[in-house]
């Protein structure tokens, strides 16, 4: 079984090399500098630009239906031989709303509270982008339950970078 590694931008090449990773996805703010990790394909890279944000700002970018739809296909393209590697700035929401959509998409017979309890016990600093998740909910034609299960578990701990954690799956 195989897992998905959230983590920080800081700790991101750590834990792409711990984890024996093939496939990432980066979540950060347009202007970041990001060095993709040597062991990770350039086509096995997901790079969105998107703020941490839930609602459109001057300045910022707010995700959009056509970001969810990427990270949905990407997921749906990674055959889960090994580990995946979810990023955003500081590995607590951006990456973690991203954690949850991919459980969500990989274990669609699974409810989305049960994932949705994974994921804060994996993490008391995950506060999924409730944004991103909205998003996916429409998306995969969920009525809103991916919203209503990462509201059940409410706001994680409050940090300035969360500790990268790991999902594990079943593909």
């Amino acid at each position: 079984m195989t897992a998905i590694h959230v983590c920080s931008l800081s700790k991101l090449h750590d834990t792409v090399r711990v984890a024996a990773a093939s496939h990432l996805v980066s979540l950060v703010s347009e202007g970041t500098d990001l060095e993709r990790p040597p062991d990770i394909a350039a086509g096995n890279h997901l790079d969105i630009r998107i703020s941490d944000i839930t609602e459109a700002m001057e300045g910022e970018v707010l995700a959009g239906p056509q970001h969810v739809r990427a990270i949905v296909d990407f997921i749906d393209g990674w055959n889960g031989d090994r580990p995946m590697v979810v990023h955003c700035y500081a590995g607590i929401s951006r990456s973690t709303a991203a954690a949850f959509i991919a459980l969500c998409v990989i274990r669609p017979q699974i409810s989305e509270e049960k994932h949705a309890t994974a994921l804060r016990q994996a993490s008391l600093t995950a506060t999924p982008n409730r944004h991103l998740v909205a998003l996916a909910d429409q998306l995969l034609a969920r009525g809103g339950r991916m919203v209503a299960a990462i509201d059940a578990i409410g706001r994680g701990t409050l940090a300035f970078e969360g500790t990268p954690f790991a999902l594990a799956i079943g593909r």
